[in-house]
């Protein structure tokens, strides 16, 4: 554990709020400090109100913001007066405490408060810092936690028993810091949950966390629990297939479709395949605020009935303990431990799966540290029922609002580096989906840097090629809902007698047999959609109405046409529909490259002008025209349609 303090870096910080932002940064830029949301920090300030009167303010982390990006505007200020007035209540339910936090900022605009601003308003220093250390945490997950944690500190931390995170919790720590805090009292130790400190300079603030971790970590390397031992891990064969069984089933379990993620690496799949693995991940969470993301506790194995059912069960006996009624969620599991695939996360998208895994990791240190210090002891399932159905969070459900229509989805592209393919790309993502994107040109691998977005290079007519792409996409995001036949190739103008053999076949097999092996490819895996598969596919104006001089391109777009036309009626038995756009005059695509455009218009006698609107409406087609087409076909608005065939033309009297 080493300082990111840089004197540099902390010179363009010319006020307190300033460098709260800037150590707060640096403790979210350590994963082993605090993820995702973790962790808070606070400042206090003096500043004078809109009466020109001195207003003390506790400026503290907000509800939704990230350390490691967090600014100005995520820090809520909040009364400090009345926070700590707050403190020295009997009693106060966290609901009535959001109200007097938020009623009592004075900034309407600012973020809701951290539920812990009243803990930080009572802890007498300028600056306070919060995280849920990894090392901590190893630490005080053990029988003999409390004890290691006074071997290590000695008197130099107020150490407080685990009480859940709200106002009890804050009333805790004001009355037992006032009474053994002293001069040399250098942080506040919260067993099981994380770790406090605290200074008059946000520098000293945060250099004192680091310290105090730091000797955690040497204590733990000096019990030799620090460098965890394992087994090389065993190859153990898992199809795309399963996976995306194992989405369908958790889908159906939760009533909505949902990313699978899946961490392949040596140090996952070593730990799904350790020999005491059912007793180390039998637990729970490495700190309570976890089981928000990942539920107490993992599933071993892909025995989703027995999972939900031990679910219901931990539901059922704690509920009945609570003090007031709770809404059960659903009983899926988070996190997947599979001696195969190696860790697993579940989430409503990308991004929450991939927060799955982030915590997971961290997790398996926890464990295999404590494991390997004497044992892994978690808290109890009642402390971490109260903070999943914690009032705060089922509140949170009474308020969840509409999502958008492929949230959990999992959509393919081909020809997905430019024009319609890239608006496909786009139009899908804007609607909550998962994009993979394959294109010959390798820029699309960096098309979007977003967890919803994977693009890999694929030459679609190399069978093995494509393959292996989609097995890649499966094992990133579970499975595979939509898919958007899209690649192709349009030569230049050319007649029949003037065609050569060569020509024809490149054509074919870009057009039409690639599109046959991406089907057959694709099938067993869209069979099991959550939401039954989807394919659009784009044809072209030329099947109904061919030009002179397209004769490779026509032929194979009115083959794929056919194609997919018979594909629709074989697998409508598997609930997947297959429908198809004709679009026309569609310019902003990479096969219409200049001299392309230019040749086509000279053979209609146009200007290039005239010839991007030579249809009935005058219109322009763009690719987000087709694009929009696409996700219509993709959702709802085509749920009971097959082998459609819609032009997008603006009208041509020619197809009419």
């Amino acid at each position: 554990m080493k300082s990111l303090w840089d004197d540099a870096e902390a010179s363009q910080y010319t006020d307190d709020l300033g460098l709260r932002v800037y150590t707060s940064q640096l403790l979210g830029r350590d994963a082993s400090l605090v993820l995702h949301g973790g962790g808070n920090t606070s400042v206090k300030i003096t500043e004078p109100n809109i009466f020109g009167e001195d207003h003390d303010l506790l400026y503290v982390k907000g509800s939704g913001w990230d350390l490691e990006t967090i600014d100005r505007p995520g820090f809520a200020p909040v009364s400090l007066d009345h926070l700590i007035r707050l403190a020295e209540l009997p009693s106060l339910s966290d609901p009535d405490m959001v109200n007097e936090l938020r009623s009592n900022m004075t900034n309407a605009s600012a973020p809701t408060p951290s539920v812990e601003a009243i803990l930080h308003a009572t802890l007498p220093f300028k600056f306070v810092d919060h995280t849920h250390a990894d090392a901590i945490v190893t630490i005080t997950n053990n029988p003999e936690g409390k004890k290691r944690i006074q071997e290590i500190y000695g008197d130099r931390v107020v150490i407080i028993d685990y009480i859940m995170p709200g106002f009890d919790l804050a009333r805790l720590c004001a009355e037992q810091f006032a009474k053994e805090a002293h001069a040399g009292t250098e942080g506040m130790v919260l067993l099981n949950h994380g770790i406090f400190s605290f200074a008059d300079t946000a520098k000293e603030s945060y250099e004192r966390m680091i310290k105090l971790v730091g000797e955690a970590e040497d204590y733990l390397k000096n019990q030799n629990a620090w460098d965890v031992s394992s087994n090389p891990p065993k190859i153990v064969e898992k199809t795309s297939v399963a996976l995306s069984q194992l989405r369908r089933e958790i889908s159906q379990v939760i009533g909505r479709p949902v990313i699978l993620m899946s961490d392949s690496s040596d140090k996952a799949i070593t730990f799904a395949q350790h020999e005491k693995i059912n007793t180390l991940a039998s637990q729970g969470p490495a700190t309570p605020d976890h089981v928000i993301r990942t539920k107490q506790l993992p599933m071993i194995g892909d025995n989703i009935e027995a999972y939900t059912q031990a679910y219901k069960k931990y539901f059922t006996e704690n509920s009945a303990l609570a003090k007031d009624e709770k809404t059960m969620l659903d009983p899926a599991p988070r996190v997947i431990i599979d001696s195969g695939h190696g860790i697993i996360g579940v989430g409503k998208s990308a991004k929450d799966a991939k927060i799955v895994l982030d915590i997971f990791d961290h997790t398996i240190d926890v464990i295999l540290r404590a494991d390997q210090l004497s044992e892994y002891q978690a808290l109890s399932s009642k402390d971490i029922f109260d903070m999943e159905y914690w009032v705060l969070e089922q509140a949170k459900l009474k308020k969840s609002g509409s999502s958008p229509e492929f949230l959990g989805e999992v959509a393919l592209v081909t020809g997905a580096g430019s024009g319609i393919g890239k608006a496909c790309v786009d139009a899908l993502l804007a609607q909550g989906a998962a994009v993979v994107a394959l294109d010959i040109n390798s820029d699309v691998e960096t098309l979007y840097a977003s967890e919803n977005f994977l693009g890999l290079a694929c030459d679609i007519t190399d069978e093995a090629q494509f393959q292996e792409c989609l097995d890649i996409a499966v094992r990133v995001f579970g499975g595979l809902d939509m898919l958007v036949l899209n690649a192709g190739m349009f030569p230049g103008g050319c007649e029949v007698a003037e065609m050569s053999t060569s020509l024809w076949r490149d054509v074919m097999a870009v057009n039409l047999d690639a599109n046959l092996n991406i089907l057959k490819a694709a099938h067993p895996i869209l069979t099991l959609s959550p939401n039954q598969g989807r394919v659009a596919v784009i044809g072209s104006k030329n099947v109904t109405a061919p030009g002179p001089g397209a004769a490779a391109y026509s032929a194979s777009k009115a083959a794929l046409t056919q194609l997919c036309r018979i594909t629709a009626m074989e697998w409508g038995r598997d609930g997947i529909r297959v429908n198809i756009v004709h679009p026309d005059a569609v310019f902003d695509t990479g096969i219409w490259t200049e001299e392309v455009l230019e040749a086509r218009a000279k053979h209609y006698g146009m200007t290039i002008e005239a010839y991007k609107t030579k249809n009935i409406l005058g219109a322009e087609i763009k690719s987000s025209d087709v694009a929009d087409m696409v996700v219509a076909m993709c959702g709802k608005l085509f749920s009971k349609t097959t082998a459609a065939q819609v032009p997008l033309d603006g009208g041509n009297d020619r197809v009419l």
